[in-house]
């Protein structure tokens, strides 16, 4: 399973230490599909990301069918900056981010404020 780290770039380096959320990778149609559907329970650190192939807002738009949680999800261009980023409601049918993205990144609810729009993150790929 491959894992991305996810560190908040700031102007202070000694932020870069240590990695805020650990993400598995969704790379796959079926782990795309199924995302954090069924899943019982997210720590605070974790997650998961999906890379589409384009940077747009239809490949970047999700649903929240089947969730048994609300996330915080964050969408990100090429540059790995955040676009958008909005608090998921469980069973809500879709969410789409207002700019292009090019990653979504959906984590634990307590993480939507840690995060904001026009943040540059750093991604270490595992």
């Amino acid at each position: 399973m491959s894992i991305a780290k996810i560190f908040l770039e700031t102007t202070n380096s000694d932020e870069f230490k240590e990695p805020v959320l650990f993400l598995k990778i969704q790379d796959t149609f079926v782990k795309r599909l199924l995302g954090l559907m069924f899943v019982q329970n997210l720590l605070q650190n974790e997650g998961v990301i999906f890379i589409n192939n384009k940077t747009n807002i239809v490949d970047s738009t999700i649903h929240m069918l089947f969730m048994n949680f609300d996330i915080a999800v964050f969408w990100l261009d090429q540059e790995f900056q955040i676009v958008d980023k909005t608090l998921a409601r469980k069973w809500y049918p879709v969410y789409a981010p207002k700019k292009p993205a090019k990653m979504i990144i959906e984590t634990h609810y307590n993480n939507f404020a840690k995060f904001n729009i026009g943040d540059r993150l750093r991604i270490e790929f595992a």
